[in-house]
C-alpha cells in the first residue's frame, strides 16, 4: 500500500511538471499562430499590390516597384516560414512531452499488471481445500475467494488502460512524424524563398544597371525586348508548322472537367487560350496564344496538374533573353496529355523525376517574355511534342524547349 499511495505521488507531481511545461509551450505556439495570421495578412496586401500596379502602364518606374513590392512579399514569405518552424518546433516539443507521459503511465499499468497476475498465479497455486484449511473461520475463506474474484477484476481493466495508452502512443507517434514531415518542408521551403530574394535583388540591379535609371533606356530596351519576341515566335511558328507528328485523337484523355488540377492554389486567368483580344491584337504572330495565364506573384508554389514525370527543364532566357518561356518545366502524364508550365523563377523538379498530382516543382515569376509576374500553362496531346535542341538564326545560338505540332495544342480549360 505504501509502494502504491509512493507511485501515485510520483505520477500525480510528475503530471503537475509535464501540465506546466504543455502549458508554456502552447502559448508559444499560440504566438506564433497569430504572427502567422498577421503575416500571411500581409502578404495578401503584397499581392494586392502587385495586382494594382500590374494593370500600370509599362514603365521603368513600374518594373522597379514591382521588384520592390515583390522583395518586400519574399521577405515576408521568409518570417512566415521562419515562424511556421517555430510553431512547429514547439508542437514537436509538446509531444514528446504527451508521449513520454504515456511512456511512463504504459510502465506503471504494466508494472501493477505484473504485480496483479503474480497475486492470482500465486492465489491459484492454492486448492480451495488448501485455502479453507488455512483460514480460521468460513468468512475469511469468503474473503480470500472475494480477494482473487477482485485481483482478475483489475487485471481486465489495467489490460483495457493498456490498450488505450497504446492506441494514443500510435496517434502521438503519428503526429510526431507528420510534424517532423512538415518541417523538413518549410525549411526546403525557407531555404528556396531565400533563394527567390536574391533572384529578385539581382534582377532589379541588372534593369537599373541596364537603364541606368533611365526611362528612355529602358523603352528602348523594351522595344528590343518586343522585336526579338516577335522573330523569334515568327521562327519558331514556321519550324512547328513544318512539324508533321502523328497524333491519334484517342490517344490522349477525352476533354472534361478535373482530368488536370490546377496549377496554383488561388486562380486568376489574365489571357485565355486561342485568339485572345491580345492575341488579335499582333500578338503571337497571329497564331494565337498556346495556353492559360494565371496572374500571380512573383514566388508562388507552381504545383504539378496531374501525376507523372519530368520529361525537360530549360531557360530559353540563356539564349535568347526576354524571347520567349524564359524558365519552363514540362510533364509527361500518363493520360497521354503533357503540360508545360512557364516563366518560373525558381525550378524544383529534375529531369526525369516522378510526380505525384499536386506536387511542388517551382516558383512562379516574370522570366522570359513577360510584361508582369504570372504562370504560362500549356497542354499538348503528348504525341504532338517534343523537346528539341534548335538552332535559331534571330537569336544566335542554340535553344532547348517544347516545340510541338501546331495540332498537340488543346485548350487546357477543357481539362481544368
Amino acid at each position: 500500500m505504501c509502494l502504491v499511495l509512493l507511485l501515485t505521488a510520483n505520477y500525480q507531481q510528475s503530471g503537475i511538471v509535464n501540465g506546466q511545461n504543455i502549458e508554456e509551450i502552447k502559448k508559444k505556439i499560440d504566438e506564433k499562430n497569430k504572427t502567422i495570421i498577421q503575416l500571411e495578412n500581409e502578404i495578401n496586401i503584397y499581392k494586392t499590390e502587385v495586382e494594382v500596379v500590374g494593370k500600370e502602364k509599362q514603365t521603368l518606374q513600374k518594373a522597379v516597384k514591382t521588384l520592390d513590392i515583390t522583395e518586400q512579399k519574399l521577405n515576408t514569405d521568409i518570417k512566415l516560414a521562419e515562424n511556421k518552424i517555430g510553431a512547429a518546433n514547439y508542437t514537436i516539443e509538446k509531444l514528446n512531452i504527451e508521449i513520454n507521459k504515456a511512456e511512463q503511465s504504459a510502465d506503471r499499468s504494466l508494472s501493477a499488471l505484473a504485480d496483479i497476475i503474480r497475486g492470482v498465479n500465486e492465489s491459484d497455486n492454492s486448492s480451495l481445500i488448501e485455502i479453507l484449511l488455512t483460514n480460521e473461520n468460513i468468512s475469511d475463506f469468503w474473503n480470500d475467494l472475494e480477494v482473487m474474484e477482485t485481483l482478475q477484476k483489475n487485471i481486465k481493466t489495467k489490460m483495457a488502460e493498456l490498450r488505450v495508452l497504446k492506441e494514443e502512443l500510435a496517434k502521438r507517434r503519428d503526429e510526431q512524424d507528420e510534424k517532423k514531415n512538415e518541417l523538413v518542408e518549410l525549411k526546403g521551403d525557407l531555404g528556396d524563398k531565400k533563394k527567390l530574394v536574391s533572384i529578385s535583388k539581382k534582377e532589379k540591379d541588372t534593369l537599373l544597371s541596364t537603364t541606368q535609371s533611365k526611362e528612355a533606356n529602358y523603352r528602348r530596351i523594351l522595344n528590343e525586348k518586343i522585336a526579338l519576341k516577335n522573330a523569334f515566335e515568327k521562327e519558331l511558328l514556321e519550324f512547328e508548322s513544318q512539324l508533321k507528328l502523328a497524333i491519334d485523337p484517342q490517344s490522349y484523355a477525352k476533354a472534361g472537367q478535373g482530368v488536370l488540377s490546377w496549377p496554383l492554389d488561388n486562380i486568376k486567368i489574365t489571357q485565355y487560350f486561342g485568339d485572345t483580344a491580345f492575341a488579335k491584337a499582333g500578338a503571337y504572330n497571329g497564331k494565337g496564344h498556346n495556353g492559360v495565364d494565371f496572374g500571380t506573384p512573383t514566388g508562388t508554389v507552381v504545383k504539378s496538374a496531374a501525376s507523372g514525370f519530368v520529361v525537360g527543364t530549360g531557360d530559353t532566357d540563356l539564349v535568347c533573353p526576354g524571347a520567349s518561356y524564359g524558365k519552363w518545366i514540362l510533364v509527361e502524364h500518363p493520360n497521354g496529355l503533357s503540360t508545360l508550365y512557364a516563366h518560373l523563377s525558381l525550378i524544383k523538379a529534375t529531369k526525369g523525376q516522378k510526380l505525384l498530382l499536386g506536387e511542388t516543382i517551382g516558383f512562379s515569376g516574370n522570366t522570359g517574355y513577360s510584361t508582369g509576374p504570372h504562370l504560362h500553362f500549356t497542354v499538348y496531346a503528348t504525341q504532338g511534342v517534343r523537346v528539341l535542341e534548335k538552332k535559331s538564326a534571330v537569336c544566335g545560338g542554340t535553344y532547348i524547349m517544347p516545340i510541338a505540332d501546331l495540332k498537340a495544342y488543346l485548350n487546357p480549360m477543357s481539362y481544368l
